[in-house]
């Protein structure tokens, strides 16, 4: 469609302010301008007010965007891009998508502990959970404290019915910490934006590193710029939805 010297302004100040355009944003320019220009307020406030860097908003993005719960290719190619553009390294971006991949644990951290409450509720024996640990389930117990400052239930259940699981899940769940790029106030806030996005919202895992992220020196200005960045995901209806309405309507 042809702009008008209006549009094109807006355009542009929306580049300025987002670092691209685009195509879904046509449709919006030209059958919902106020909402475009809405949207843009909304989504620009938590860079321009909050603490996080553009590097670290970048991650975020690229984080949410290549979740499993997510898998949104083209908005993971355009964050990629611009957290390179913004000073993020490689290994910042493979250490962000390490943290993506260890969400994949969830239905176990989630699964275990609902699987010890039933065992108990149908009467089999659950004497495992008070039997004494073993100088190795100690070992482990110890190395994950030391390592993330905490040992939630589902640990415990899990290095009861599986040590030799437990210690490779820890071993995934180390595997940026051991590169070591980014910070581990970094690996905490992107845990937040995993665990709390709308598209997974596990409150328990939000809870969790909400609290390492506090440990680890995070202010709770970063995390809730974190926690509104994950919001944006939203305008995805928008990305897949309004191309197709300019194709059917263009019939």
């Amino acid at each position: 469609m042809e702009l008008t010297e209006a549009q094109k302004a807006f355009k542009a100040e929306y580049i300025r302010a987002r670092g691209y355009w685009v195509e879904f944003n046509d449709g919006l320019l030209q059958y919902s301008q106020e909402f475009l220009a809405t949207y843009l307020r909304y989504a620009a406030l938590p860079a321009r007010v909050g603490p996080l860097s553009p590097r670290m908003c970048e991650l975020v993005y690229v984080a949410v965007d290549a979740s499993a719960t997510h898998m949104f290719g083209d908005g993971l190619k355009i964050h990629t891009r611009l957290a390179l553009a913004r000073g993020a390294s490689p290994l910042d971006v493979i250490e962000t998508l390490q943290l993506a991949t260890a969400q994949g644990l969830e239905g176990v951290t989630m699964g275990v502990d609902i699987l010890v409450e039933e065992l108990k509720a149908a009467g089999q024996d659950t004497g495992f959970l008070e039997a004494p640990l073993t100088e190795a389930q100690l070992r482990l117990r110890e190395a994950y404290h030391q390592r993330f400052g905490d040992f939630p239930a589902f640990c415990e259940h899990l290095l009861r019915l599986s040590p030799e699981y437990f210690e490779v899940m820890t071993e995934l769940v180390a595997a940026p910490e051991v590169t070591g790029a980014l910070s581990a106030a970094e690996r905490a806030l992107i845990a937040v934006a995993l665990n709390a996005c709308f598209t997974h919202q596990n409150p328990a895992g939000t809870r969790l590193h909400i609290a390492r992220a506090l440990r680890a020196g995070a202010s709770k200005e970063e995390i809730l710029q974190v926690l509104q960045m994950t919001a944006h995901l939203g305008i995805h209806a928008c990305v897949l939805g309004v191309p197709i309405l300019v194709e059917a309507a263009a019939r």
